[in-house]
């Protein structure tokens, strides 16, 4: 029976593989993104852009939509984030309060209003994004870092929160991805192990697939170059 999956972000590089990865498999996929509108098409996907996850009247009218046209939210992919690299001296206070919304905030605010319908679900779940580089935050990644440390904190307090209902809650830690973005952010790095959005994409299907449903609370680094 095909489920009924949320990608948040999913107009961006990485949401677009996860959320092509859980179409292949036969699933309902619905888009939210703060974008207008997806410059890749999905088809038979459900699109919603121009949603800021932090305003929960437009997070909780476009879960309505996606309840109402796939029957309920059985997985919650919190992939809708920013990024951001600066100094503590160099930079700004309002870096950190940006990182926050956009990276915690807005995970937040979409996973309370998803749980009602998630926890309907005979094996609901949430998987977040984390980072390896919130582990141990390097020069200049303090504000994301934390945001993403954050991310992980609410992974495992939300677990323990929902350990007697069918949901479990889990974030994928990866460390650089190969997007264009990063490519064009960083044009001198080595890019051999930077790790292909196809393969975060197939974590993530694990850990939403019925196979995972004994892992609960876990932060899975996700680092392997391979193709």
């Amino acid at each position: 029976m095909a489920r009924s999956i949320i990608v948040t972000g999913g107009f961006g590089v990485l949401g677009q593989a996860v959320a092509e990865a859980f179409a292949a498999a036969g699933d309902k996929v619905a888009r939210v993104d703060f974008v207008p509108a997806a410059h890749f098409p999905l088809a038979g996907a459900l699109d919603i852009g121009g949603v800021d996850l932090t305003d929960a009247a437009a997070t909780g009218a476009a879960l309505d939509k996606v309840a109402a046209a796939h029957g309920g939210i059985d997985v919650l992919v919190n992939v809708a984030g920013g990024f951001t690299w600066e100094t503590l001296e160099g930079g700004s206070i309002e870096s950190w309060a940006r990182m926050q919304s956009m990276n915690l905030i807005s995970n937040a605010t979409i996973t309370r209003l998803a749980l009602p319908q998630l926890k309907q679900s005979d094996a609901g779940r949430i998987v977040n994004i984390g980072a390896g580089g919130a582990v141990k935050a390097g020069m200049g990644m303090g504000a994301y870092a934390a945001s993403k440390s954050g991310v992980h904190r609410l992974t495992e307090a939300l677990a323990e929160e929902l350990a007697g209902s069918s949901v479990t809650v889990n974030a994928i830690l990866p460390s650089i991805i190969d997007t264009p973005v990063n490519r064009a952010d960083m044009p001198d790095a080595d890019t051999t192990q930077w790790v292909q959005p196809a393969a975060v994409a197939d974590v993530i299907l694990f850990l939403a697939s019925p196979a995972a449903r004994a892992i609960n609370g876990a932060l899975i680094p996700v680092t392997r170059g391979d193709k």
